[in-house]
């Protein structure tokens, strides 16, 4: 790749334009690489295929923006977990996202049919978490990170991280005797 094709004017006494297009270089084999693990995460956070698309892409979106804007990340990786995390949260405060559109309205509720699929059940218990509770069980369980790692990563105490991760197992369990 040429400095031509970045749109970056070369500047031979700082070596300026070198840095960012290995900083371009670095994000672009960031997004090959990690793209499949984020959207595993998004997809258990929001428990919908189109949405975790969604979600990866916009996060995706913010984290390049982001490392264009800082002359570098220290931790592209945690960047980019705490803004699939954050973008997530955001889009459940919204207004419009707790409409659900259906062609037909139903006469009455029907009982949903039992899953076998124990998978499925797990997911469909996740969704009925609150975000932060499925944040917090799907960072601390998912992803495997401590609780120090989550609370820095949410922005709250480690206390918070415990008891939502508490309440959010206490619910799953629940869930899934209650389908059993």
């Amino acid at each position: 790749m040429t400095l031509a094709h970045t749109g970056v004017a070369a500047d031979t006494t700082t070596g300026a334009a070198t840095v960012e297009v290995n900083a371009d270089a670095a994000l672009r084999e960031f997004v090959d690489g990690r793209r499949h693990a984020l959207f595993r995460s998004a997809y258990l956070l929001c428990g919908d295929r189109d949405e975790a698309d969604d979600l990866v892409q916009a996060t995706l979106v913010k984290v390049v923006l982001g490392g264009r804007r800082k002359t570098r990340l220290d931790n592209i990786e945690a960047y980019a977990r705490k803004t699939l995390v954050n973008t997530f949260i955001a889009s459940r405060r919204r207004f419009w996202r707790r409409e659900r559109a259906v062609g037909e309205l139903p006469d009455r509720q029907s009982a949903p049919a039992p899953d076998t699929d124990t998978g499925l059940v797990v997911r469909a218990a996740l969704r009925r978490l609150t975000p932060k509770q499925r944040a917090v069980v799907v960072l601390r369980y998912w992803e495997d990170l401590s609780v120090a790692e989550t609370a820095e990563l949410l922005g709250m105490r480690e206390n918070t991280v415990k008891s939502h991760a508490t309440r959010g197992l206490a619910a799953l369990r629940a869930e899934l005797r209650e389908g059993s």
